[in-house]
C-alpha cells in the first residue's frame, strides 16, 4: 500500500509558512509522542531555515514513557529541545512557554540592555494534521480560538493568537508530505489517526497493530482482549489473522455462518490503541530503522 495525500491547502500552507517566517523569531514543532520522527514532515527543516525550535511531543499520555524518554535524549543529541506533553488534559503545557523565552533569552537580554522594554515572542506553530494544533492552541490562549477534532484536516486559515503578554502565536494549517515512501510510516500514521479513515485499508494497519503489539506489548492484547496464545513468528501473517480473528470473537464481531467481521474487529483494534486502551504505547523507537 502506497498512502498519498496532498490536498492543495497542504501546498498553500507551506507557501504561507515560508512567508511568514521573517516575522517568526522561535518555532513551535508539533509531533506525535507515539510517532516522533514519523509524524515530522521532512521539509520542515529546509523550511524553517535555522530557526530556534522546541519539539513539543504531544499525546504523551498515550506513548509508552521509557520511549519518550529516548526519544527527548535523541532530540537533545540533535541539538533540539523536547518537551513530551498532553495538550488535551494540559499536562506540562504551562513549561513551554517558558521553553520558549529561554530559546529566545539572547534577544530578549539585547533589547534589555538597550533600555527596550522586549516585545512579545513570536512563535510559528507547525506539526502535520490531527497532532493536536487546535487543542494545544486552546490550551495556551486559555479560551477555545481553534476548531477541533478528531479527523485530519480540520484546521484551515492561519490566524495570530495571543498567549498572554509574553507570546504571539502563529497557527497555520497542517501540512503533510505528499508521498510516503515508506511504507511503515504510513503505517504508523494510518494507525494513530493522522490520516483520513477513508483513504486507508482497515485490515492492512490493523494487521500492522498487531504484529507490532505481539512483538513489543503482547500483554496489552493479553489483558485487553483476553487473547493468551500470541504466535512466535512475526512474519507468519495467517498466525498474526488468527489473533485478529480472535480479538473479533472476543468483541462479538461475528457475520453469518460464525466467521468474524475482519473490518469490524480492524476497527475495534485501531480505535482501542489510539485510545489508550491497550495501554501507553510507542509505534516507533529512536532506534528503529525507517
Amino acid at each position: 500500500m502506497t498512502i498519498q495525500w496532498f490536498p492543495g491547502h497542504m501546498t498553500k500552507a507551506r507557501r504561507q509558512i515560508e512567508e511568514k517566517l521573517k516575522l517568526i523569531d522561535v518555532v513551535i514543532e508539533l509531533l506525535d509522542a507515539r510517532i516522533p520522527l514519523s509524524s515530522r514532515n521532512p521539509m520542515v527543516d529546509e523550511i524553517l531555515k535555522g530557526k530556534p525550535r522546541l519539539v513539543l511531543l504531544n499525546k504523551n499520555d498515550l506513548a509508552d514513557p521509557q520511549v519518550t524518554a529516548d526519544w527527548v535524549k535523541y532530540f537533545a543529541d540533535q541539538g533540539l529541545p523536547a518537551l513530551p506533553i498532553d495538550a488535551a488534559t494540559g499536562t506540562h503545557v504551562k513549561e513551554i512557554l517558558p521553553r520558549v523565552k529561554q530559546l529566545w533569552a539572547h534577544k530578549i537580554e539585547r533589547q534589555l540592555s538597550k533600555g527596550i522594554n522586549p516585545r512579545a515572542v513570536r512563535a510559528l506553530i507547525v506539526g502535520i494534521p490531527n497532532v493536536g494544533k487546535s487543542t494545544l492552541i486552546n490550551q495556551l490562549a486559555g479560551k477555545k480560538i481553534a476548531a477541533t477534532g478528531d479527523k485530519p484536516g480540520v484546521t484551515k486559515g492561519q490566524q495570530w493568537i495571543k498567549v498572554g503578554t509574553e507570546m504571539d502565536l502563529l497557527d497555520t494549517p497542517g501540512i503533510l508530505w505528499p508521498k510516503f515512501e515508506d511504507q511503515m510510516v504510513g503505517m504508523r500514521l494510518a494507525a494513530t489517526g493522522a490520516i483520513k479513515e477513508e483513504l486507508l485499508h482497515l485490515d492492512e494497519i490493523a494487521l500492522f497493530v498487531v504484529k507490532y503489539m505481539v512483538q513489543n506489548y503482547g500483554a496489552g492484547i493479553q489483558e485487553r482482549f483476553g487473547v493468551q496464545d500470541l504466535p512466535e513468528d512475526l512474519d507468519d501473517i495467517q498466525e498474526m489473522v488468527k489473533v485478529m480473528e480472535a480479538i473479533g470473537r472476543k468483541r462479538g464481531a461475528i457475520v453469518s455462518g460464525g466467521k468474524v467481521d475482519l473490518d469490524k474487529a480492524s476497527l475495534i483494534i485501531i480505535r482501542e490503541l489510539r485510545a489508550g486502551k491497550m495501554g501507553r504505547i510507542s509505534l516507533e523507537k529512536p532506534l528503529d530503522k525507517r
